[in-house]
């Protein structure tokens, strides 16, 4: 098995304080190349017996990307409509969605096994900006952008813990991991794409972008990175969250960094047509999933999944589904790899929503003849809990091309999961609940078998709703058995009782 850990760091670092010389034990030290493909090796032999590529032919002098209609890449046709990644710009001239889009050519000048060699010797470095787990990838990334105006907290590089008594006692598997993406700056998996976009955010107000500020409607997770990655760069944050929707972990957040903050009588789905409404009358910079340049940060996360393990592709990755921008942002990361040389094949995704907001899963169910929008219910899940997704095209793209499958998850399924999994040493957040409960339904019906390689993807810390937890154990939730709770047992101060006690407890544990 690959190391289950990769070395993350959350402080936020400056350019000045991060020295070039850091040697990383394991792997060979490659300079970023741009110009010239010269490699020079300032680190300890790699523990893999490869030998590094040969020199390569001259390359351009740059890496470069720019958006394209999103239709001109699911349907493969070429297209003269592109824009500059400087331009301020979220839709294509027909109203769809746009995608980044990256010179290949440049990029397959380098062989897959040079990829692989560069993004690992970025693992635990300090070296401004490629200590980042999304920066360590630059060059696929953001390729244009001067180190000086990105905004990082060394995002990313987080835990792939192996679940291995989740996995044995409630599934009968062995290969089960946990992808951490909440063990970041701010909580959540959010801060992958947001270090890509208030970068770019800073980028244009140093080319005198009139920008007076970065804004987004959230269900909580979005608004926290939002105003973190704002606040170290001094830019301006606007916040439209529904009200009474979101955790007051999630709601402290934003107000913490400074955010201006609109609580918003209406839903996830009414505060992202205002938000839309409001960027298209002032100089504020959208910063929801319609932009595309936020699932450039969070695709890195499925090249770390590949890292993790070597370079060897589970079988399996399960991913929370809400506004659907992360499941395209997966099998985008996934696809790079496979196209660029540094993995033979793609995971099967599944995405999994709760059964309060599943217009993607209701789509699946019928036949995928029409996609209908819905009036998304309360659901504990409360970061998924969209109705009429934005990035619904790239998830039924992404899905169509991985062998993609859509379930879902009652409330009490994904409550009983979270319990589930927390009793075996994890502490998740009720997204991941309705990723492993959509695991325990195919390892049920037989699609995932015992011995694949499965990974879900956990998308916040638990931390982040521990209201719903004391909910939960304390067994105050309405219709539901809680069947997995462990509430505290008042006792008297007295020997007796508590050794009473201790002895019940003991002969449930034989």
């Amino acid at each position: 098995m690959a190391s289950s850990q990769l070395l993350n760091s959350s402080s936020l670092l400056s350019k000045s304080s991060s020295p070039s010389s850091h040697r990383h034990y394991g792997c060979r030290r490659l300079r970023r190349l741009k110009p010239s493909p010269s490699i020079v090796c300032t680190a300890a032999p790699s523990i893999t017996s490869a030998p590094l590529p040969p020199p390569s032919p001259p390359l351009p002098a740059t890496y470069s990307a720019k958006y394209v209609p999103f239709t001109s890449i699911s349907t493969g046709t070429a297209t003269s409509e592109s824009y500059s990644l400087d331009e301020v710009v979220y839709r294509s001239r027909d109203g769809g969605l746009l995608d980044v889009q990256h010179d290949m050519d440049a990029l397959k000048q380098f062989d897959g096994h040079y990829w692989r060699s560069l993004f690992d010797s970025s693992v635990g470095t300090t070296r401004w900006p490629y200590g980042s787990g999304v920066w360590s990838k630059k060059e696929w990334v953001l390729p244009e952008i001067d180190d000086e105006d990105i905004v990082s907290a060394f995002e990313g590089n987080s835990n792939l813990f192996w679940a291995e008594r989740f996995g044995k006692k409630f599934l009968g598997m062995n290969d089960l991991w946990i992808k951490h993406c909440g063990i970041s700056h701010t909580g959540s998996f959010k801060d992958l794409g947001m270090t890509v976009l208030v970068s770019q955010v800073n980028r244009l107000r140093k080319l005198n972008r009139p920008l007076v500020g970065v804004g987004c409607a959230s269900t909580g997770d979005t608004s926290a990175a939002l105003s973190a990655y704002c606040a170290a760069a001094n830019i301006p944050s606007i916040v439209f969250l529904p009200a009474n929707k979101i955790s007051m972990a999630q709601l402290v957040q934003p107000i913490a960094n400074g955010a201006f903050v609109l609580s918003i009588d209406t839903d996830f789905d009414g505060c992202m047509k205002l938000i839309r409404e409001i960027t298209t009358e002032l100089p504020i910079y959208l910063a929801n999933s319609l932009n595309s340049l936020r699932l450039e940060g969070q695709k890195t996360a499925a090249i770390e999944i590949l890292q993790q393990f070597d370079w060897e592709v589970p079988d399996w990755v399960i991913i929370p589904g809400g506004n659907l921008g992360n499941i395209y942002a997966f099998y985008k990361g996934f696809k790079m790899c496979e196209e660029l040389g540094l993995v033979d094949r793609i995971p099967r995704l599944v995405c999994a929503q709760a059964q309060n907001a599943n217009p993607l899963y209701r789509y699946y169910k019928s036949g995928r003849k029409e996609f209908t929008v819905v009036k998304a219910e309360d659901t504990f899940a409360s970061a998924i809990q969209i109705g009429d997704p934005v990035s619904i095209d790239r998830a039924v793209y992404a899905l169509k091309n991985s062998g993609g499958i859509v379930e879902e998850a009652t409330e009490e399924e994904l409550m009983d999961a979270m319990a589930m999994a927390d009793s075996t040493g994890m502490f998740v957040c009720p997204h991941t609940g309705v990723a492993l409960s959509a695991l325990m339904k195919l390892r049920g019906n037989g699609v995932i078998k015992p011995t694949d390689r499965a990974v879900v993807v956990s998308t916040a810390h638990g931390l982040k709703f521990t209201q719903a937890k004391i909910d939960y154990h304390s067994g105050k939730i309405k219709e539901m058995d809680c069947r997995h709770s462990n509430p505290p047992v008042t006792v008297k101060a007295d020997f007796g009782p508590v050794m009473d006690e201790l002895k019940k407890y003991l002969a449930r544990t034989r």
